[in-house]
């Protein structure tokens, strides 16, 4: 099989789908792997890394969709390469189709194969392709929010851990889960006041096992939800449906309640984002207020630590893409749950459940 690797063209994006030892695993088996020049360098990775591991280079990402049987990608792909896409080629990456009907459309459209990193279930169940990046965005939440707490980037001036004599920040964490929990820990290290919300019993009770004393483990409802937004000087909106769009948690009044000057980091803006008022931002461009509350909305927080990133993203998804050059895209969708579930869009038909109840798509189990 063709196997290729594009460089990824969102704004901000460092990171890169595949290492050099991915490649020469690729390559040991038999396959070929087309990788686009630079593809790398904004994770540290030159050029002649890739070629030595047996890859080849070409200069334009529209080279690598011409050749490839399978694209592996970081995130999805941008309008500019909509058109490069074939029918039956695959892909393997990022969708997260639920935020971005555009996208839905145009794969469909395209009647490509998409297989989707967040959908995908490993044997005990887990998301084991989106763990490692919610790990990353869970503890970047953190050292971004409180950069955009101090008083230049127009949070309220509060430093998270307080001093001796000066109470710490409170911080609300709404979700329990791998990016919630990261963001707890990291924020219970600054010595903040921190509490996480979940609506789980079985996962709080974990939660408050394993956490430091100055992480509270809260049932998550209205009331609770309400009663936090009034303390909190920064909230981190952590709650994942898988495949679906996330639910919107805190509404546009509720905002009313903050503190002028307090900051939302949503890491659930890749599935259209947990408060009502949250909208995509860039690395560049990454804060906007509404109602006196800084906003931190980026889609691709992750990408800007690029190589730690991508050494975490690509070890877990290299067994996968050996798997779908070994056995080849059929075996995968008639044989292998796991990628099975992370079928999302196929020749024409939305393959995912909670992606077509999203945009009112026709449901087809099996393409």
């Amino acid at each position: 099989m063709i196997v290729g690797v594009p460089k990824e063209v969102k704004q901000d994006e460092y990171r890169v789908a595949m290492l050099p030892v991915g490649v020469e695993e690729l390559v040991s088996r038999g396959h070929k792997v087309v990788v686009q020049a630079g593809a790398g360098l904004g994770s540290g990775l030159a050029d002649h890394a890739y070629l030595q591991a047996g890859a080849e280079l070409v200069a334009s990402g529209s080279d690598v969709y011409q050749q490839a049987d399978l694209i592996v990608k970081v995130k999805e792909p941008m309008q500019s390469e909509w058109d490069y896409i074939r029918k039956g080629q695959a892909l393997f990456t990022y969708f997260h189709f639920a935020a971005d009907k555009k996208l839905t459309e145009a794969m469909v459209q395209s009647m490509s194969v998409c297989f989707a990193y967040e959908t995908l279930r490993d044997s005990q169940g887990r998301l084991s392709l989106l763990t490692p990046m919610s790990e990353v965005a869970g503890r970047m939440s953190i050292q971004e929010g409180a950069k955009y707490l101090e008083r230049p980037q127009m949070g309220r001036g509060i430093l998270l851990g307080g001093v001796p004599g000066v109470a710490p920040a409170h911080i609300t964490i709404l979700g329990g889960g791998i990016v919630g929990a990261n963001a707890a820990r990291i924020a219970a290290g600054f010595q903040a006041d921190v509490a996480i919300l979940d609506v789980n019993l079985d996962r709080l009770r974990y939660l408050d096992d394993v956490m430091p004393p100055n992480v509270n483990a809260l049932f998550s409802d209205r009331h609770t939800i309400r009663e936090e937004l009034k303390l909190a000087d920064l909230v981190i909106g952590s709650v994942l449906i898988p495949g679906a769009k996330a639910p919107h948690l805190v509404r546009k009044e509720d905002l009313r309640l903050m503190k002028p000057g307090s900051v939302i980091i949503d890491v659930a803006i890749d599935q259209g984002g947990c408060v009502e008022t949250s909208r995509p931002t860039t690395h560049q461009n990454p804060t906007y207020m509404v109602d006196d509350v800084l906003h931190y909305c980026v889609t691709n927080m992750p990408g800007a630590v690029g190589r730690t990133s991508t050494f975490a993203l690509c070890n877990v998804t290299l067994p996968w893409v050996c798997t779908l050059a070994d056995k080849g895209i059929l075996w995968a969708i008639e044989n292998s749950k796991p990628l099975r579930d992370a079928l999302n869009v196929c020749h024409g038909k939305v393959t995912n459940e909670a992606v077509a109840n999203t945009f009112d798509f026709e449901y087809v189990s099996k393409p």
